[in-house]
């Protein structure tokens, strides 16, 4: 074929054949070629196969071989060589593939090959095993059979044997039946089912899924169900049923009890139980509750003993613990320092605690009673306390001195022995805890130890320098004076006590104080006084409980552990506990929980017997009481209890028979909204001691005008209150006699009546003033002047020897001789 020139077409010039040669490479793979021809469109094969292979690397011959006259146009030899390349290369790749996917594909064969000779040999182990245990079963089965049925026969007469009846003779031929021993061997080791046929057969093909799972049911019999069958032949064998021997239970009964609960604790169904009840005529479901002595009824039917317990039980296993003397060790003493306000407690305390603490400063654990641990010279630990000294907190020095070991009485010697100081002293005696004296202030240059001494003796307080048998010591909180000599004394009074208890016990203390922090929640400082209180120890205190969550010590680091006469604080209650409350360490959350339900049950139940009036005569005296009561609403809100408590107690003090002070609420924690409405609905001022409000309740306040009062002295609060309840007590009236008047002579005057003619014998006669009419010194009339003239004019007053006239309003009983008594009334305001 040929242009019209007559050339030859581009891409066949020096080749064999005419016609158009097309060739291209995809991936390094070679396409099919195909040849274009006038007659026919022939496709050559791809290079390598038969009939069209191409050139290699050596310059095969082939459509693209080495031959320059047979490559496409326009293709240099570089190309042609790497095109070349490339083909090999994709070859060699191509065959790395295949080669990989065999050995691929026969590791896989060979892992599934091993996989399956794995299960089948598992499986059947496991078939094994199982034949093993079913064979040893029927084993054991067949002995016992065989043993009851020799123990019947032995037991039973020998009876002849029978021949079997004819219709019982088998089929077919003359054969006889087997012999009746025979029969039972084999029914002994062929047990028969259903329709005659062996339990032991498989019935049917055995297919692939039975194979594996080892049975044609593919579930087996527990043991359990092995020996309940077991138990029964026996039974049938011994040739009756035996009814298993019934357990005789000691059942828990309180006052009410649920139904499936009452059925739990006896072991018996609840259908049973409930049934029973119905019988005694009492319709009642599973979730209902009965009292105690259908309860009892219920249990004595069923054969099982009644334990009759109350809900005061539930306390009994904080009791369960007694200390053995063997497990006693030795144990800081606790020393509490009391004494009247101003004379120093304190200022010892902290010269005590700054000079002896070995690291850092010793932060207190509260504001009010001071926790304190101290280490001596000799290394000695003593914990301290410090009491406020306010007549108010008279209930903290009461727990300050239940919990203490020893007592520390501050006496400043420049003053007296003060009221605080003489309640102290009853406190330390009715706790039977021995007493050390620190007369304070002793560098003053008007203090007098002598004095203090010999006051002391007033109240039976007689301290060794008197022949006595209290210790004294003269200190100086400001200069060190005598502290090592009081630590000294209070070592010696340590031994001679000698103080122990048992650390490896459940832990039991004493709470101090209790506050509501805003970022830690509910914390109550607690003395340990029996065993250790362990981080995440669950207990009560009071009407509260919880886990410890926290613990802290005086110095404000935490600790895992708390050991006896060591101040912690705690955290992790779920609510204040009251001061003076008893921390018990229990075992579970649903004791302690149980515990603080009945506490606040029991306390509920005595609040509302203490404000109930019980007869009607109560309820009306109570009712005119309180109408003829005036009262003075509060809400006290302190930061911690001790502090609400002592607020409570001073208030309670307020008042007289007209008006008293009421304590709305009182409440550990800043002044919130609720407070506020609380005050608003009721009138009342709140009244924050050492506490503020927070931003709502502040705008609430204003919007509602609640008075919100802030104090941090006690001193100012009481006085304030008191004041404010003063303010509603009515005006004293008192009368001012300012003088007498002798009646002389009586007139009769038309238009206004009878007119006495009086002599002012004493004092002075006003108009405005009250009158009594006297008549032999016997008081018959009280009022007031309608008229009070001298000659004809009407006057305001008439001074002492001038006569005058006297006219009363709406009385005309008046007689010559009579006297008139002249008066004035006086207000007067009155404080409590």
């Amino acid at each position: 074929m040929s242009d019209s020139d007559g050339k030859k077409p581009l891409g066949l010039r020096g080749g064999p054949r005419s016609g158009n040669v097309k060739q291209s490479f995809s991936h390094g793979r070679t396409k099919n070629v195909v040849v274009e021809t006038k007659r026919k469109r022939v496709v050559a094969p791809k290079p390598g196969a038969a009939g069209g292979k191409t050139g290699g690397a050596g310059g095969a011959s082939g459509p693209t071989g080495g031959d320059p006259s047979k490559r496409p146009a326009g293709i240099s030899d570089a190309e042609m060589e790497r095109r070349m390349k490339a083909l090999a290369a994709a070859k060699a790749r191509e065959a790395e593939d295949v080669k990989k996917r065999e050995e691929d594909e026969k590791a896989r064969a060979a892992d599934r090959e091993r996989r399956r000779a794995e299960i089948e040999a598992k499986e059947r182990e496991e078939r094994e095993r199982e034949e093993a245990l079913k064979a040893k079963q029927e084993e054991e089965e067949r002995k016992k059979l065989e043993e009851a049925e020799a123990a019947k026969k032995a037991a039973a007469p020998a009876e002849p044997v029978q021949p079997p009846a004819p219709e019982q003779q088998p089929r077919g031929g003359g054969r006889s039946a087997p012999g009746p021993r025979k029969d039972k061997e084999r029914d002994n080791k062929q047990p028969k089912g259903k329709g005659g046929r062996d339990e032991g057969r498989r019935s049917g093909k055995l297919t692939l899924n039975q194979a594996l799972r080892g049975g044609e049911g593919g579930r087996q019999k527990s043991m359990a169900a092995m020996k309940r069958k077991q138990e029964r032949a026996r039974q049938k064998a011994m040739g009756g049923q035996v009814d298993r021997e019934k357990v005789i239970r000691d059942v828990q009964l309180p006052e009410a009890i649920v139904v499936s609960e009452l059925a739990n604790r006896m072991a018996e169904r609840v259908a049973d139980v409930v049934k029973a009840l119905m019988q005694n005529g009492i319709m009642a479901t599973q979730t209902q509750a009965i009292d105690a002595d259908t309860a009892e009824l219920i249990i004595e039917e069923f054969g099982h003993r009644v334990v009759r317990v109350s809900d005061a039980d539930v306390e009994q296993v904080i009791d369960t613990i007694d200390d053995k003397e063997e497990d006693m060790q030795s144990r800081p003493p606790v020393i509490t320092v009391m004494g009247h306000v101003d004379h120093g407690k304190t200022s010892v305390l902290d010269a005590i605690r700054n000079a002896r603490v070995t690291a850092g400063e010793a932060g207190g654990i509260t504001q009010h009673i001071g926790a304190y641990q101290v280490q001596t010279e000799s290394g000695s630990v003593l914990t301290f306390l410090d009491t406020p000294g306010h007549a108010a907190f008279t209930s903290m020095r009461a727990r300050g001195a239940d919990v203490t070991d020893i007592v520390v009485l501050v006496v400043a010697a420049d003053d007296a022995v003060m009221p605080q100081t003489i309640e102290a002293i009853n406190h330390a005696k009715a706790a039977k805890v021995p007493m050390i004296v620190a007369i304070n202030k002793c560098d003053k240059p008007d203090a007098s130890p002598d004095k203090v001494r010999t006051d002391l003796l007033q109240h039976e307080v007689i301290v060794e320098g008197l022949s006595g048998d209290v210790q004294d010591v003269e200190v100086s909180a400001i200069n060190g004076q005598g502290l090592d000599e009081l630590l000294e004394a209070i070592a010696l009074q340590s031994e001679i006590l000698e103080l122990k208890a048992n650390p490896d016990r459940a832990a039991q203390g004493a709470v101090i104080e209790a506050q509501l922090d805003v970022g830690r929640g509910p914390v109550a400082t607690v003395l340990i006084q029996k065993g250790t209180l362990h981080q995440g120890d669950i207990f009560v205190v009071g009407e509260q409980w919880g886990k410890v969550r926290a613990m802290e010590n005086d110095q404000g680091k935490r600790v895992k552990e708390a050991g006896p006469s060591v101040p912690v604080e705690v955290l992790g209650l779920n609510g204040t506990p009251e001061a003076g409350d008893v921390l018990n360490v229990v075992e579970t959350e649903a004791q302690a929980r149980e515990i603080a339900e009945y506490r606040q049950e029991a306390a509920k139940d005595k609040r509302a017997a203490a404000g109930a009036a019980t007869t009607l005569d109560q309820l009306l005296a109570k009712a005119k009481a309180d109408e003829n009561v005036k009262e003075l609403p509060i809400l006290v809100k302190a930061d911690v209890q001790g502090s609400a408590e002592a607020i409570i107690q001073a208030m309670e003090k307020i008042g007289n028979d007209e008006v008293r002070v009421r304590v709305l609420h009182s409440g550990v924690g800043a002044i919130t909204e609720t407070d506020i409405g609380l005050a608003e609905a009721s009138g009342a001022p709140v009244i924050g001691f050492n506490v503020r409000a927070n931003a709502p309740a502040r705008n609430s306040a204003n919007q509602k005008g609640v008075e919100i009062r802030y104090y941090s002295v006690i001193y100012d609060l009481v006085d304030d209150v008191k004041a404010a309840a003063s303010g509603l007590l009515s005006a004293e009236v008192r009368e001012n006699f300012i003088g007498y008047a002798e009646i002389r002579e009586v007139f009769k005057v038309s238009g206004v009546g009878k007119v006495a003619g009086c002599l002012v014998t004493e004092g002075i006669a006003r108009r405005s003033a009250g009158v009594r009419l006297l008549r032999d010194d016997v008081v018959i009339h009280e009022g007031t002047l309608k008229t009070l003239k001298r000659f004809k004019d009407e006057v305001a007053e008439v001074i002492s020897g001038q006569e005058c006239g006297m006219a009363f309003e709406n009385y005309e009983d008046i007689r010559q001789g009579d006297v008139i008594e002249i008066f004035e009334r006086e207000e007067v305001e009155r404080s409590l």
